[in-house]
């Protein structure tokens, strides 16, 4: 499987000299969901943050199932996936915990208007936004340095997710010639 990036400490502005050991392990799917040649984006407001739809593999799901799930859940629409971009890896050492996230490229086959977000998602205010491309990145890359820890998630963590999902809009951005 490609791997798109391997996300560091010193990626987000931490600096840490110890390796992880043993770390606690997620598996995750998220990525690029595009309806009307615009890409979704979460915004939870009250943390300042942009993201691309995504969330933790649950139980015997398979991260192609995942995503489609948290597609549905947090934009509210059915997706068909129409290409796997890879794997990205986050490695916070300082919380000596690893992410792996399939990335993927969905496309919207019907739209509830329904989303369905966690009660943490609707406590830090998430809602979704449909931008281009070149805005999605800008949301997500201007919204770095302005970001709010959250009683579910610190700045470290979310700084995590923030430069995750620059870097997949990036990648896709590069590979697909589309910037």
């Amino acid at each position: 499987m490609n791997v798109i990036s391997i996300i560091k400490d010193s990626d987000v502005g931490y600096e840490s000299s110890i390796e992880l050991k043993n770390p606690k392990i997620r598996y995750a799917s998220r990525g690029i969901v595009i309806k009307d040649d615009k890409i979704a984006i979460l915004n939870k407001v009250n943390k300042n943050e942009f993201k691309l739809p995504g969330g933790g593999i649950e139980g015997s799901e398979t991260p192609e199932d995942a995503f489609k799930r948290e597609a549905l859940e947090e934009t509210s629409c059915e997706v068909d996936i129409i290409n796997c971009l890879g794997i990205i890896e986050e490695h916070k050492t300082l919380a000596n915990f690893k992410q792996i996230s399939y990335v993927f490229v969905g496309k919207v086959t019907k739209d509830t208007n329904e989303c369905h977000f966690t009660e943490k998602e609707s406590d830090e205010g998430a809602k979704i936004l449909w931008a281009t491309l070149q805005e999605g990145l800008e949301l997500i890359t201007n919204c770095f340095d302005k970001i709010v820890g959250s009683k579910y998630e610190n700045e470290y963590h979310t700084k995590f997710i923030v430069y995750r999902d620059k870097t997949i809009l990036e990648y896709y951005l590069k590979k697909t010639g589309d910037s």
